[in-house]
């Protein structure tokens, strides 16, 4: 048995699916592209995939990845894009497969691009608003979790970011926390921005790399 992780780019119209949607996608291609793949045993037998990190829905995802075994360790997994994209749409395209370096749960931080922008505010106010936001010691915000809804302070779980106005809306490069333990959605920031100017944002995510507690590239 052969643990192989695939990476693929997630964009487009599949922006928009559920990752309960992605995982069925990518089980009916896995099933079409007749790979070696092992199966759950059971009644009712389908390809093991797993996926370290489900992205959000309405994020593009330019480095995404599950993890599949293989049956046939002889098997060149460097075939596995030709084999597994004609059974994709379009939205989905799968770039490389590799050896497991690290385990899902080694996942720590996420770096995101987000392009911000409101209707009738300039890029330089947007940014300036998001300078000012991210300048803050503390930034609380109401999220939902199982027990309900509870105060918690976002700023903790921003690593890192860098901040640039454009020409139609300020850019913010961040890498925020992620993983089962803790993790900030960057959409948490624009509810931030939003409960603190009155302003509706629009808001196109881009989740970049995946992350361990020493922020190497998570491989």
């Amino acid at each position: 048995m052969r643990n192989v992780r695939i990476w693929f780019k997630k964009d487009f119209e599949c922006r928009y699916i559920s990752h309960l949607d992605l995982n069925r996608t990518m089980l009916r291609a896995l099933h079409k592209s007749k790979l070696p793949i092992w199966h759950t045993e059971g009644f009712n037998p389908h390809p093991f995939a797993t996926f370290p990190l489900p992205l959000s829905l309405g994020f593009r995802g330019v480095n995404e990845c599950m993890d599949v075994k293989l049956e046939d360790d002889a098997f060149d997994i460097k075939t596995i894009p030709d084999r597994l994209n004609p059974c994709l749409p379009r939205g989905i395209r799968v770039f490389d497969a590799t050896e497991v370096v690290m385990k899902a749960g080694k996942v720590a931080f996420a770096s995101f691009t987000m392009r911000i922008s409101a209707d009738r505010l300039s890029s330089s106010v947007v940014t300036s608003q998001l300078r000012d936001l991210l300048s803050r010691e503390h930034i609380e915000i109401e999220k939902k979790s199982k027990k309900g809804m509870k105060t918690v302070d976002i700023k903790q779980g921003i690593r890192s970011f860098e901040l640039k106005e454009m020409f139609d809306c300020a850019q913010l490069d961040v890498i925020l926390s992620a993983g089962s333990s803790d993790n900030v959605n960057p959409q948490l920031i624009i509810s931030a921005l939003q409960r603190e100017n009155g302003v509706e944002y629009d808001a196109d995510i881009t989740r970049n790399d995946l992350f361990n507690s020493e922020l190497e590239l998570f491989r």
